[in-house]
């Protein structure tokens, strides 16, 4: 059944690069269509604009415009359709029981994921919840290892011991999926002391990340984190990834304030588009020089969406 499923996915990636072929003869059909357009080669400087992507809360707005080129634009586009592709996978494998127990699928939310990988530097630390495994792939993991953790292989990503919530890749400084609804608050809001404490002092620090979803955005665990993280200035960056449900109540029904990004009280927040990987990058790339900087943590919600239910099981 591995075999089966490492065939689809490979099946998957190979349509991928034929997308990205058909999409490069789209263009050139395009711009021969057009006899005065002007050729744009793989590395030319596109700038591409995303008005009202950001709302912020005690802080300035990033520029919403990003420069980026089409060789960046496909890539990103690779890495998220290989990430939806594996969680299509991952549905279908659990339905004919060759993955159990837990497992709980981000597809619909994989411009959060790629785009907050664009913007973290590699020292960076990145936590998250147990819904961990394009997180896990974006943190230099892959397909092979997700799937065969999730079928409990011994050449699983974790061993084959850790399963769907529980991926780690301590090289990589991504420290992992928690199974316990917003515990990898406080564990991040550790990693950002540690990474204040092994800087000098008045360098830039690398930062730590603890993405959580919004059904855990009101737990206490994550006030106390704030409240330190706001207190010893840690670089830390809060990370809600709004998909309007938690589990299946939706934020009007379950938390009486729906602005997220204000949730910090005396931290800066920011609000940004969370399906659009360019508004991520550059939303995260404002935050993360923020908080590197000395300035304390923000607070960061991401709007966007899951086409899955809460979990598989």
């Amino acid at each position: 059944a591995f075999r089966s499923a490492a065939a689809c996915i490979a099946l998957a990636a190979r349509g991928c690069e034929c997308f990205s072929r058909m999409l490069r003869t789209a263009l050139r059909r395009a711009a021969a269509a057009r006899p005065h357009a002007r050729s744009l080669s793989a590395e030319a400087s596109i700038t591409v604009e995303f008005p009202g992507a950001y709302t912020a809360y005690l802080s300035e707005e990033p520029a919403a415009a990003a420069e980026t080129t089409k060789a960046e634009l496909l890539e990103y586009f690779k890495t998220m359709y290989t990430m939806r592709r594996m969680e299509l996978m991952c549905d279908d494998q659990y339905k004919k029981r060759e993955i159990r127990g837990f497992c709980h699928l981000y597809d619909g939310q994989e411009a959060v994921g790629t785009g907050i990988q664009a913007a973290l530097s590699p020292e960076d630390s990145w936590i998250t919840s147990y819904r961990c495994h394009c997180i896990a792939l974006a943190r230099g993991g892959s397909v092979e290892g997700v799937l065969a953790e999730l079928m409990g292989r011994s050449h699983g990503q974790t061993g084959g011991i850790g399963g769907s919530m529980h991926f780690y890749n301590k090289k990589e400084n991504f420290f992992g999926g928690q199974g316990i609804v917003g515990a990898q608050v406080p564990v991040g809001t550790g990693l950002a002391f540690a990474n204040k404490y092994k800087t000098p002092l008045g360098e830039p620090m690398p930062v730590a990340i603890g993405c959580y979803g919004d059904g855990a955005a009101n737990q206490g665990q994550i006030w106390e984190s704030m409240n330190m993280a706001a207190l010893w200035k840690l670089p830390m960056i809060f990370c809600i990834e709004n998909n309007q449900y938690g589990m299946g109540t939706s934020i009007a029904r379950h938390s009486c304030n729906n602005d997220y990004y204000t949730m910090g009280n005396v931290i800066a927040g920011l609000k940004m588009d969370g399906m659009n990987v360019l508004s991520v990058r550059e939303g995260m790339k404002h935050v993360r020089d923020y908080v590197s900087q000395g300035n304390g943590p923000m607070v960061v919600e991401m709007s966007t969406y899951r086409y899955h239910g809460h979990s598989m099981s």
